[in-house]
């Protein structure tokens, strides 16, 4: 199967499996980060959509350990004086994270999905990254227009970033078809696992 081809059945079977209580098991999270002495300075996650796992359980579970969260988990976050921000979609499949504070006003994209009106760039130390299928291999098919490959080629040219995906243990296949502009996540955590 070609790449359009994964990404249309996962997403049907993922819409048809979706489970909101089905979860990343926080203990397994906490150990990832303990276990590899993570950077959790910074982390930047997604506002999950189209049945994707929720990372906000995470985001919040973070924010308790004074980490800079990057999603409208706001207000303890305010009173702690961190940096928030959200990505923005930009042209031709461009995306950067932007500063954003809970009483800051938001937009819609094209994609549904809330984002900032800051102009202030923001730099994850940890990338929370959704994805449609992966591999053993920690290869990620995302949606096709390529937004978090391009985000995660421009953030290492800046910094050291963690990039950690988010799926149900259902969207692993086989083997993802890859080509040279695709990038290999360094941890994927599902509701049962976590791949190194």
């Amino acid at each position: 199967m070609n790449k359009s081809q994964i990404r249309n059945k996962i997403i049907k079977i993922r819409k048809k499996k979706f489970d909101k209580n089905l979860q990343i098991n926080l203990g397994k999270f906490n150990s990832l980060l303990k276990i590899d002495k993570l950077n959790l300075k910074n982390i930047g996650g997604y506002y999950p959509s189209n049945y994707e796992i929720d990372d906000l359980d995470i985001l919040n579970f973070l924010e308790k350990k004074n980490c800079k969260v990057s999603l409208p988990i706001i207000k303890k976050l305010e009173k702690k004086n961190c940096k928030v921000s959200l990505p923005i979609i930009k042209k031709n499949n461009q995306m950067n994270f932007y500063s954003w504070s809970r009483n800051d006003p938001l937009k819609i994209n094209k994609f549904g999905i809330p984002e900032p009106v800051s102009s202030k760039i923001f730099y994850p130390d940890i990338l929370l990254v959704p994805l449609v299928a992966f591999d053993s291999n920690l290869n990620r098919l995302g949606y096709g227009g390529g937004y978090y490959d391009r985000y995660i080629e421009k953030i290492e040219k800046i910094k050291k970033v963690t990039k950690i995906g988010l799926a149900f243990s259902f969207q692993k296949i086989s083997s993802i078809p890859i080509n040279q502009y695709d990038k290999q996540l360094d941890f994927i955590v599902t509701e049962k696992e976590i791949l190194r």
